[in-house]
């Protein structure tokens, strides 16, 4: 018989992912499958829309046909939902809050001898002890700096149920950077709940950048989301000393409309998102932006919508995620007025996709001919395919036998499907 082990399934924000590897070290065990058969399934869960919640349930039920007599632990954000009354998940047999993933172990071995139910509640600990090994077969690492928020967005189950802000420290920070670089991992990703709150104390976001860019071995640095305010002169500034700082920054606009991001309680205007844009392009006049959208959020009209779309037209994202606003039971905006209708949310959401869709096609055709650098990721005959350092994807087609993990210059010679085709320049 094969032997038993536990399988930790990820759903989720790059912070889960970065959770799920933590445990996976944890337990002596990668994440990914190796088809041994498990004991106990790990599901470390996201609660941010239904259907978060709902992809979590469909693959807890397929568990439970395909192995009726291993164990689930349903872990993380989904799990405190669960404990707050906020949802049910009847799949699982043991549910455990974000402040067991450090503690995983424990929560494995109790769902083994057989304990069903809630862990009790616990109290998080210090960040510095949660390290991640990365995703094995993976150029990018991400490195968690930063967990919790004291936001009040009103939509935002996950600051709920993540608790108040915690900080790695920069030293740890950078020593957790330099484990991975020395693991093999070329490209590393700061990641956390809310990267623009992080404050701990012996340094700055900018501190951090820079202390993991003096690793030795280090071909990129990323950002993962960061809020408007994030964007401080000190971590531009760290940004534009070192071109391996890839100047691409995920910037959440939620809304277009003013009046729209009040009741969201974003904290900003439309003109403080922009200047933020503005500044980053000052201090980095090739930096690209990805964004997020919620459309049909509560007292969305059609101007409103209107005013989301002139926005996405006038920054150019080059990434944008579309999403269908989703009561969540907890939060404040479920219990709004002017709830917009379901179809009214899938029209607008198609409708934002396809008017980014035909803009980000018109400025990626500006950059047919030029020459790109690519951190090459994977091999499919003898097309290879990486990302440019602004994030944009990219295949191209090599006579030679490139390393995965290495940057190449690529000219580009056409624009595919959501992508960029070129040739080894």
């Amino acid at each position: 018989m094969p032997e038993s082990r536990v399988h930790v399934v990820t759903f989720g924000c790059r912070a889960n992912q970065y959770d799920s590897s933590m445990m996976g070290r944890l337990l002596d065990r990668s994440p990914s499958t190796d088809g041994n058969v498990p004991d106990v399934f790990v599901l470390n869960a996201c609660t941010v829309t239904a259907l978060a919640d709902r992809k979590a349930r469909q693959a807890a039920r397929r568990i439970r046909r395909e192995h009726p007599n291993s164990r689930i632990v349903l872990i993380g954000c989904l799990a405190e939902a669960v404990a707050q009354g906020w949802t049910s998940f009847g799949e699982a047999n043991l549910l455990a809050g974000n402040a067991w993933k450090p503690r995983i172990v424990e929560a494995v071995q109790r769902a083994r001898f057989g304990e069903t139910g809630r862990l009790p509640a616990a109290e998080p600990g210090p960040i510095d002890h949660e390290v991640g090994t990365g995703d094995p077969g993976r150029v990018r690492a991400y490195l968690k700096v930063q967990d919790g928020c004291s936001g009040a967005c009103a939509y935002c189950r996950p600051r709920l149920v993540r608790g108040r802000p915690r900080n790695k420290p920069v030293d740890a920070a950078a020593a957790e950077a330099a484990s991975l670089v020395r693991s093999g991992f070329p490209e590393i990703v700061l990641t956390g709940i809310n990267l623009s709150q992080y404050a701990p104390g012996d340094g700055t976001l900018a501190d951090v950048v820079r202390s993991v860019l003096a690793i030795d071995g280090l071909r990129r640095l990323r950002l993962a989301s960061i809020n408007p305010s994030g964007l401080s002169v000190a971590l531009l500034d760290a940004f534009a000393e070192d071109p391996r700082a890839c100047a691409h920054f995920h910037v959440p606009l939620q809304s277009g409309d003013d009046r729209v991001l009040r009741r969201m309680g974003r904290g900003y205007t439309v003109a403080d998102y922009l200047e933020a844009i503005d500044a980053a392009r000052r201090a980095l006049p090739h930096a690209t932006f990805g964004t997020d959208v919620i459309v049909g959020f509560p007292g969305e009209d059609d101007a409103a919508f209107a005013n989301t779309c002139r926005i996405v037209k006038t920054v150019g994202f080059v990434n944008l995620h579309p999403f269908r606003y989703s009561a969540r039971s907890g939060t404040a905006a479920a219990t709004f007025s002017e709830q917009v209708p379901e179809r009214t949310k899938r029209v607008r959401a198609d409708a934002l996709a396809r008017h980014w869709r035909t803009d980000r096609r018109r400025r990626l055709d500006k950059r047919i001919g030029s020459t790109d650098h690519v951190l090459v990721e994977e091999r499919r005959g003898r097309t290879w395919r990486g990302y440019t350092s602004d994030y944009v994807y990219v295949h191209f087609i090599s006579e030679e036998e490139i390393p995965v993990g290495c940057v190449r210059p690529v000219r580009i010679v056409a624009v595919g499907n959501e992508h960029l085709e070129g040739t080894i320049d």
